[in-house]
């Protein structure tokens, strides 16, 4: 079975070609930042158009340089929500008109749940149940994996998500957009010389805040009198190390209170060197499995949206039906 998969939540077009019997056949994927970089974040409206743009000229490059025939393919999984209207509409109008032309089902696909069933692209991975930690631009949560469509949120942001608050602190420090990724590289030179908070960290709950540490930046900025290169990097590293604790430190009591031994990270925060590190070092300390996506599939892509629609198009409940269907706002729990 071929499952087409297109991802147009926000600013990356990405397409991909799924087999369930051979895995990822290939994936092709456009990112937007050079286009709202001068801007320092995404704006809505340029997104879609550039959605539109290339959406079909992407889907075309990659059936032809893998040689397929549109009409072999399937089914077609898209992006149904959460993300921006707009962009969710460009993928949702191309998926729907292209099943029903072809006459094949188009399965609306949950953007988070891509992500949580991204580490199953790898040769290792992990089986039902396990515990995920999902870390992005717009969400941190903790959340129980029982089986396909069947999750449970144990802990999530009660304000900013990690990514938001990476994304903010870079702009504290005049870095460049996308900041998150900056602000990762540049705490690589930083040196342990200031001390941030570590909001809700040895609280008995799982969930994260990350509004205060983001003010404690901005507080410790103001403070300096000379906001040099090191001086930033030693912000910098200061910020990563508060915020990496924190998920960490609540992931572990969070797997231990569900007494699973699988956890996986996602989401583009889980591209974060030290991140990874930390949690490797704790799943040896705790002993329970680690399985991380690769790079290339902890950002937005297609890949992770074929796949999940792979896994979906057997489910009996699945929606398969040809109608537009798009949900800006749709908690992973209400699939």
């Amino acid at each position: 079975m071929l499952i087409l998969g297109i991802e147009t939540s926000c600013d990356e077009t990405g397409i991909a070609l799924y087999d369930d019997q051979k895995g990822l056949i290939d994936h092709i994927l456009h990112s937007q930042v050079a286009l709202h970089a001068e801007y320092g974040g995404v704006v809505p409206e340029l997104a879609s158009r550039d959605h539109i743009r290339l959406i079909m000229p992407l889907i075309d490059t990659l059936l032809k340089k893998n040689n397929v025939d549109i009409s072999t393919v399937d089914a077609i999984a898209y992006t149904a929500g959460p993300g921006l209207s707009g962009a969710l509409l460009v993928g949702s109008s191309v998926a729907e008109s292209l099943a029903c032309s072809l006459a094949i089902p188009a399965i609306p696909i949950h953007h988070l749940e891509g992500h949580l069933l991204a580490p199953m692209l790898e040769t290792k991975k992990p089986d039902f149940p396990f515990l995920a930690l999902l870390v992005s631009g717009g969400h941190s949560q903790i959340i129980h994996v029982k089986a396909i469509g069947d999750y449970e949120i144990i802990g999530d942001t009660l304000d900013d998500a990690a990514g938001e608050a990476f994304d903010k602190t870079a702009q504290l420090l005049g870095l460049s957009y996308p900041g998150g990724a900056e602000l990762s590289r540049l705490a690589m030179t930083g040196n342990p010389r200031f001390e941030l908070p570590r909001p809700l960290m040895n609280t008995a709950d799982f969930d994260f805040s990350f509004s205060g540490l983001k003010t404690a930046v901005l507080t410790l900025v103001k403070k300096q009198t000379l906001l040099d290169d090191q001086t930033r990097a030693d912000i910098a590293f200061a910020f990563q190390e508060a915020i990496t604790d924190v998920l960490v430190k609540k992931t572990i009591s969070a797997i231990e209170y569900v007494n699973l031994d699988q956890l996986i990270i996602s989401g583009g925060v889980g591209a974060n060197k030290q991140l990874r590190e930390k949690f490797k070092l704790a799943s040896e300390k705790h002993k329970f499995d680690l399985f991380f996506p690769s790079l290339e599939f902890c950002t937005d892509n297609g890949a992770m949206i074929a796949l999940a629609g792979a896994l979906r198009y057997h489910l009996p409940k699945n929606n398969k039906n040809n109608h537009y269907q798009i949900k800006p706002r749709w908690r992973l729990t209400d699939i």
